[in-house]
């Protein structure tokens, strides 16, 4: 009889004299799964291609609901209510940003001063807007879209709080069938998913895009193209691992060649991708933002509005754990994202613009650089808010849907041209930018810089 027959044999107990076959073990008991406990959302990693039903059957183990499936990048977004439910999975394969975030084991420590800087200045249109445009002219977008306005056969994705598409600068720019709710990691086409709800941030950052309004004398940078809302900000302001994972999935799935990304994912702000947690968070995000550039999209994405150097930081300050190079803000870390600072009225970097490993540069505004009479607020700018108003907000937020906004006018003119291409025309044909002499941590030559890169985004050269 073979070693291994033999250990499989039935085990024979001598008990009182007699010999007794032992009875074959006993089913492990079904996991008691809470049924009671507030749910929360986990990304969770897989082997790309991992089967649905391999997939159904282990979160279904271990006490979780499959929300969604992204079986190209092997990303599950899963529920559950059991407070071990990472731990079942395994640390480095599941995380839950609003798990984190209910526990209090992070919160955006400047969440108010962010809110307080992004604030909507609200004005009624009165007269002609273009005026007050000074982020147009900076960018030469006026000129250029007496040249181009590009096409209508290009998408520029809104990840963002959702897009107003009545205000009536926007009707004829959205599109209803490209757009969708991700807020909860599954795609939901339902217009009420992919509309704002509290925030118009999204709205502004559209109109920024691709708005036009002759009436009021409001041109975006590119209004011949098409705008998809992807509505990834939940009602509270906090945009979670999994609904970026989703957006960047619908973007790449439906033919998208940008997106704009206002963002950083939460909790945050930095992401580690050897941490327990943070690794699953990182990894899920990374693979879907590889996955849309495979499949042609430009992803664009601002710097962030702390106002410091991302490449030296050693602590992160939403959360408390040190941070290292193998850590990251995303969507920005991720390879092939484009990423812009803030440059206000005089063209130098804004107050609040975050600095370091930057692409390109574009006006967010800042409450110090002032413009003269008449041309404007100091924040960008006259542009789209709720109610078909018009409004300005300070922040990398306004500066990188310019840059956007000249990515969709390059992408209109070079049709099919890869994202990695795409991106380097962008950063080809921006007005170099050199470091002041006052500007004591700004390091590197004109043409690419620790504070505003490779240059000033510039409109009309992407169509000329």
């Amino acid at each position: 009889m073979s070693r291994l027959r033999r250990m499989a044999a039935p085990l024979v107990l001598a008990v009182g004299g007699g010999l007794f076959a032992a009875a074959p073990a006993a089913e492990a008991a079904p996991v008691a799964c809470d049924t009671t406990s507030t749910p929360y959302t986990y990304v969770v990693t897989y082997q790309p291609g991992t089967r649905a039903s391999a997939v159904d059957k282990e979160l279904a183990a271990k006490c979780g609901t499959k929300v969604a499936y992204y079986s190209e990048i092997g990303v599950a977004i899963a529920s559950s209510r059991n407070a071990d439910f990472q731990q079942k999975i395994g640390v480095y394969r599941a995380y839950s940003g609003g798990k984190d975030v209910a526990s209090a084991a992070a919160a955006r420590s400047s969440l108010g001063a962010v809110r307080t800087l992004e604030d909507t200045r609200t004005f009624a249109a009165s007269g002609d807007l273009s005026a007050q445009q000074w982020d147009m002219k900076a960018i030469h977008a006026p000129e250029a879209n007496k040249k181009y306005q590009g096409s209508r056969a290009v998408t520029v994705g809104v990840l963002d709080s959702g897009i107003d598409a009545t205000h009536p600068a926007l009707s004829s720019a959205v599109s209803a069938a490209a757009s969708a709710g991700c807020v909860t990691g599954a795609a939901d086409t339902a217009p009420a998913s992919w509309a704002p709800t509290t925030s118009d941030h999204g709205t502004h950052v559209a109109g920024t895009i691709a708005g036009k309004d002759p009436a009021a004398g409001f041109t975006g940078i590119a209004p011949g193209v098409r705008l998809a809302s992807v509505k990834v900000v939940n009602d509270d302001g906090y945009i979670f691992p999994e609904a970026a994972v989703c957006g960047f999935v619908w973007a790449a799935k439906h033919g998208f060649q940008v997106t704009n990304n206002s963002y950083y994912i939460d909790p945050g702000m930095f992401f580690c991708s050897r941490e327990p947690g943070d690794a699953a968070a990182y990894e899920a995000v990374r693979r879907a933002i590889e996955f849309s550039t495979r499949h042609g999209v430009l992803n664009v994405s601002a710097a962030g509005n702390s106002g410091f150097d991302t490449t030296t930081q050693t602590t992160d300050p939403n959360r408390p754990h040190p941070v290292d190079k193998s850590c990251g803000i995303l969507p920005k870390a991720i390879d092939g994202v484009v990423t812009v600072s803030s440059v206000g009225y005089a063209g130098t970097k804004s107050s609040f613009s975050n600095y370091g490993e930057i692409d390109v540069t574009a006006p967010g505004g800042d409450f110090s650089q002032l413009p003269p009479d008449g041309a404007g607020p100091s924040c960008p700018l006259s542009t789209t808010v709720f109610g078909g108003q018009y409004g300005s907000k300070c922040g990398t937020s306004m500066a990188s849907p310019h840059a956007a906004g000249v990515a969709a006018l390059l992408a209109s003119r070079f049709r099919g041209l890869p994202p990695q291409l795409l991106a380097k025309v962008l950063t080809g044909e921006a007005d170099p930018v050199k470091c002041a002499s006052t500007e004591t941590e700004c390091t590197g030559p004109a043409k690419n810089n620790s504070y505003y890169g490779h240059g000033l985004v510039n409109a009309l050269d992407a169509v000329r």
